[in-house]
């Protein structure tokens, strides 16, 4: 059982750039649970990419990868900041962790940065399609082609891309993980470009799954509830960040460290015959699809 006590509240806050910055954050979110190590070495061993792991919940499954053994490969935008201190706890409890900066929408920089890692290490055995953007507007007449684009690009068109690159270097046993949303099951009032991302990565998951089956090849998907991370102050006005989660029937928003495991059973051997399949974590909202 887990030591660590979760808070159901956050106070007022507000930053100006997307995907916003965890150290400006009020209280920080808790990406790391020391009785994790308990069950030490799933991973050992195995490549793993985390697009957006910089953060949030990409700091929570990098985090989680390493201690299990992982070699653990982050993409992040260019929140040096954040990236550089999730190397350092990685790096300080005597993981290896490689960063690369850039845009996960261009298809060059996804090919450069797979090319980079298989010089190093010949393989790739897990990627986590994480990255993701959000824009909360009140009306679709509100939504500007450019923003449906930008959230299009960087959280659907990210996945293909870093999915497309690392398939030729995955081999029998490799893992997809996606990160989709209870966005995709249940909509949002003001995210409906975001929510319609995460709808496609939801059925990608599923047919490609299907896909690779034969290859052995497994693509699963965890799907959060409302979750602290840095891209709710970055998303809300300070009234709709400080009720975040309440309306759960749990009655307060998810931490990163709460979704981690997901991502490591569904890495690990022991999810060796589930594929296509979506992993909740939301606090108890239910969910149809």
């Amino acid at each position: 059982m887990s030591s660590v006590s979760f808070p159901k509240n956050f106070p007022p806050q507000y930053q100006t750039k997307q995907p916003g910055i965890e150290s400006m954050m009020n209280p920080k979110p808790i990406f790391k649970d020391d009785s994790y190590n308990q069950l030490k070495e799933k991973l050992k061993g195995k490549v793993a990419i985390i697009t957006g792991g910089d953060s949030g919940i990409g700091r929570a499954v990098s985090c989680a990868f390493s201690e299990q053994g992982a070699i653990v490969n982050i993409i992040y935008y260019d929140e040096k900041e954040d990236a550089e201190e999730t190397k350092r706890i990685i790096e300080s409890g005597g993981g290896q962790c490689n960063l690369f900066e850039g845009d996960v929408s261009k298809e060059e920089f996804c090919s450069s940065v797979i090319n980079s890692i298989i010089e190093k290490y010949n393989n790739i055995d897990i990627l986590v399609n994480n990255a993701a953007v959000q824009y909360s507007q009140q009306n679709l007449t509100d939504i500007s082609l450019n923003q449906f684009k930008k959230t299009f690009e960087i959280n659907m068109y990210g996945t293909f891309n870093m999915s497309k690159a690392s398939l030729p270097y995955m081999k029998e046993g490799a893992s997809i993980i996606n990160t989709t949303s209870i966005t995709a099951y249940q909509g949002h009032e003001t995210l409906i470009d975001y929510s319609a991302t995460k709808g496609a990565i939801t059925s990608f998951t599923r047919s490609l799954a299907i896909n690779l089956a034969a290859q052995g090849i497994r693509v699963n998907a965890v799907a959060p509830g409302p979750i602290w991370t840095p891209l709710i102050p970055a998303s809300f006005d300070e009234v709709k960040v400080s009720q975040h989660g309440i309306n759960t029937p749990m009655g307060r928003a998810g931490q990163p460290v709460e979704l981690a495991g997901s991502y490591v059973f569904l890495a690990s051997n022991d999810a060796s015959y589930i594929t296509g399949q979506t992993i909740h974590v939301n606090g108890g909202e239910i969910v149809n699809g």
